[in-house]
């Protein structure tokens, strides 16, 4: 909570951060997957592939839309908390009891890490911050909202296109589904490499899921 303090006493969020943009570009994907094998399932004629082609898109937007407000509203929680820890130190009895509020609002891998001094410069710092009286949305927030529902959306184009530019239905598939895979080989790739779990390892994890999740469909008639 406190790792992101500037020297204004602001908390700064990063627009979309990486583990953010590649969550929400699963998310996205594992969300076509599911209405792709609903297309499948539904086995339409020719004609009928876009209508639901469109019906389908729709829904992803709908979830892209619910993504973006609940990121809002997880901003807002979390300026709530930090109002609500700001408020606590400036109220602690002396620095000992400041002291611990501050090591509870940090994350517990952030707490290993700090030593004594490095808290008190942080209650310091916190005690000189001024209390507003409730936490507000910035334009920056909304920004990120956009981001999140256009992450979402997107992510949803590469494997519907096929069923536009393909009139075989079955081919269609096929390859939706291999850019499914794919995309989530990539995605997780990434993910691992930020993370330092290894970047191969998660690329093949996600796209095995993606895998795992085409064979449900496919055995649920898809």
């Amino acid at each position: 909570m406190l790792d992101a303090i500037n020297n204004t006493g602001e908390v700064e969020e990063p627009i979309l951060g990486p583990v953010d943009a590649i969550c929400e570009l699963l998310f996205g994907l594992f969300m076509a997957l599911t209405f792709v094998g609903a297309i499948s399932v539904v086995n339409p004629g020719n004609g009928q592939v876009r209508e639901l082609f469109v019906t389908a898109f729709g829904c992803n937007i709908a979830w892209g839309l619910v993504d973006a407000v609940i990121f809002l509203v997880r901003t807002l929680v979390d300026r709530g908390r930090m109002l609500t820890l700001v408020r606590a130190v400036h109220a602690a009895p002396d620095a000992k009891a400041a002291h611990r509020i501050v090591e509870d609002g940090v994350s517990r891998t952030a707490r290993a890490l700090l030593t004594p001094p490095e808290i008190e410069s942080i209650r310091g710092r916190v005690a000189a911050m001024p209390v507003p009286d409730r936490p507000r949305f910035r334009a920056r927030d909304f920004v990120s909202a956009l981001a999140i529902f256009l992450v979402v959306v997107g992510s949803t184009v590469p494997v519907v296109l096929p069923f536009l530019l393909i009139h075989d239905l079955v081919l269609a598939k096929r390859v939706s589904h291999a850019v499914a895979v794919v995309m989530l080989f990539f995605g997780g790739l990434a993910l691992g490499r930020y993370a330092g779990y290894g970047s191969w390892r998660a690329g093949a994890m996600t796209a095995g899921l993606g895998i795992v999740m085409v064979g449900a469909i496919n055995a649920l008639g898809g």
